[in-house]
């Protein structure tokens, strides 16, 4: 009897505080050596951050595009970086605003499965989130904070959602909507598009459940569905306000820009490495349990489709399902993002397999699925060092400095060869840029009209990008534009043909200054779209306001949950399943 008790495995769930220990131990390191910042997006938002630390009620930033708003991204990570940056600075305040969204996220996962499965099956998610190889690949390689800071607040907010309109619950109905308000500040397209698989199948599952337990009519479900839907719709409206008048006033109208996420992974190998195999990992020798145990249990078959939906659109071109369902916004968004949100969506069968693993198999399951996270969490951190954002690493301090004295900075400058240290520069200068990192901000009709993005990296982007540095060149007088810092020497020949010359060498002459005769100083420009100073008040207020807001209702105690069906089978942990919901 004693050997039988002591060779059981254990049917207890793992503590949440002990996976927020295990988070702490993997990923705190990593940012502490401020990995992040080799990423492709870390750049672009400590500079979104740093505007805002010095101009909180001015959206108006003149250092891109010959001034741009920046209420055409919702705000609210970059805020938080501004907020804590007093005290860390930027760089280290970025790094804890990313640590704060996984911890949350492990919360989030572990809350999103108690729906679908049970606590210990739950907690296995939440454990295996700390290791997922997409939110590994999006923190230390794409830089998605926006991204990795949403899909947290909206995984906690849902459990709240499938109270209210299941069992109509009106402490759930505020705790859900202030965090999808939230969410919404921090990443609008994750609350756009990411209904579509996340919140869908938490509303199927309520009218799935609907007779079990406390009984609920189908005509109550759909009335607090509309009514939550209505009253989160209006407070989203209201919030990101200014961020709805910039998209009616400017819509999206510029050249679709080339992605590798957009590509067919088949016909390029590389890209389906990068976008699929590194996000994936060790999940995809998941796939099948998941598509077996989706559709044999009912009560599953909405976390499938979910699932199913969203690992299609992330294939990009692989399949035509982003076309088919996203239509012109297929053209604008990245597909990275939705192999994310798939990758969450498989939580809650990972925890399930875990448990049925690991009762089977026990210690030789446990070091099984220990190697497997492992490696793709390893794998994806350390994917950045083999697929590096910038070819090479350097400084450009001294690039900063020279266009701070002499009066250069009275003139505006591009930069070529330079990669994401664009947004770098723009964080350490005051001098002004006719390019940029944040497409759907520009408005200059030689950078919307031609298939490129940022001018820094214009000949990876084939004829389309050369040909917008060309427009650039050419118009140079009407935008101040006098100075051209080149790191790439592909650029040079293009500079002198347009009649540019070289005037100085910085870093030990790996960079070189290019400038151009009588080009006249940098006057203000894009005045129309200079948001009026009301909405900046709004912008300052609104959106951080949403998340304190949140974190003062998430404080109010909730009930526990009632008894419910799981989709393991039933043992004596199972007889009596309750939810703690707070």
């Amino acid at each position: 009897m004693e050997r039988t008790e002591s060779v059981a495995p254990s049917t207890r769930p793992i503590p949440i505080s002990l996976i927020l220990l295990v988070a702490c131990a993997v990923h705190l390191p990593l940012l502490l050596m401020e990995l992040p910042l080799h990423s492709y997006d870390t750049n672009f938002h400590i500079f979104f951050a740093s505007h805002y630390l010095h101009h909180w009620f001015d959206p108006w930033n003149t250092k891109w595009y010959a001034g741009f708003s920046q209420t055409t991204y919702p705000p609210l990570p970059q805020q938080w970086i501004a907020v804590l940056s007093n005290i860390l600075g930027l760089d280290l305040a970025y790094m804890a605003v990313q640590f704060i969204s996984i911890l949350l996220l492990a919360v989030g996962v572990y809350r999103f499965s108690l729906l679908w499965v049970s606590q210990r099956a739950a907690s296995f998610a939440a454990l295996a989130s700390v290791f997922l190889g997409s939110e590994s690949f999006l923190v230390y390689s794409a830089g998605q904070l926006s991204t990795t800071s949403a899909a947290p607040l909206y995984l906690n907010a849902l459990p709240y959602l499938y109270e209210w309109v299941r069992h109509g619950k009106w402490r759930s109905f505020i705790k859900a909507t202030v965090l999808f308000m939230a969410a919404a500040a921090a990443h609008h397209a994750t609350l756009l598009f990411g209904s579509m698989f996340f919140a869908l199948p938490v509303l199927a599952l309520a009218l799935l459940e609907r007779q079990e337990g406390e009984q609920t009519s189908t005509s109550a479900i759909v009335i607090r569905t509309v009514v939550i839907s209505v009253v989160v719709g209006i407070a989203i409206a209201v919030i990101l306000l200014p961020f709805w008048i910039a998209l009616l006033h400017n819509p999206v109208k510029q050249t679709p820009i080339p992605h590798g996420s957009r590509a067919n992974f088949i016909l390029s190998p590389l890209l389906g490495l990068n976008y699929f195999l590194i996000p994936y990992g060790a999940l995809i020798l998941v796939l099948p349990f998941i598509v077996l145990r989706g559709s044999a249990r009912v009560r599953l078959r909405p976390l499938l489709i979910g699932f199913w939906v969203a690992f299609l659109v992330g294939l990009g071109g692989t399949t035509p399902a982003g076309h088919l369902l996203l239509g012109r916004a297929y053209e604008v968004l990245t597909m990275e993002r939705f192999t994310y949100w798939a990758t969450l969506l498989a939580l809650p069968f990972v925890g399930l397999l875990a448990t049925e693993l690991i009762d089977r198999f026990r210690l030789r399951a446990v070091v099984g699925l220990g190697v497997g996270a492992a490696l793709t969490c390893g794998l994806a951190v350390g994917w950045i060092t083999f697929h590096p954002a910038d070819a090479a690493d350097f400084k450009v301090d001294t690039v900063a400095a020279w266009l701070d004295r002499d009066g250069h900075d009275k003139y505006r400058y591009i930069t070529l060869g330079f990669g994401n240290k664009v947004a770098r520069l723009a964080v350490l200068t005051d001098a002004s840029s006719v390019d940029g990192e944040w497409n759907s901000g520009r408005t200059l009709p030689e950078l919307t009209e031609n298939s490129g993005g940022s001018l820094a990296n214009s000949k990876y982007f084939g004829k389309g990008g050369l040909d917008a540095l060309r427009a650039i060149l050419y118009h140079a007088d009407h935008y101040g534009l006098k100075w051209v810092f080149v790191k790439d020497p592909y650029y040079e020949p293009l500079l002198s043909f347009a009649g540019w010359r070289r005037v100085d060498d910085l870093e030990e002459k790996t960079i070189t200054v290019w400038s151009k005769e009588g080009a006249p100083p940098a006057v203000a420009m894009n005045i129309a779209q200079i948001p009026p100073h009301w909405q900046g008040i709004m912008w300052g207020i609104f959106p951080f306001g949403s998340s304190i807001l949140a974190l003062l209702v998430v404080l109010i105690p909730e009930e526990r949950w009632v008894s419910r069906p799981t989709a393991e089978p039933a043992t004596s942990e199972e007889l009596t399943p309750g939810r703690l919901m707070s």
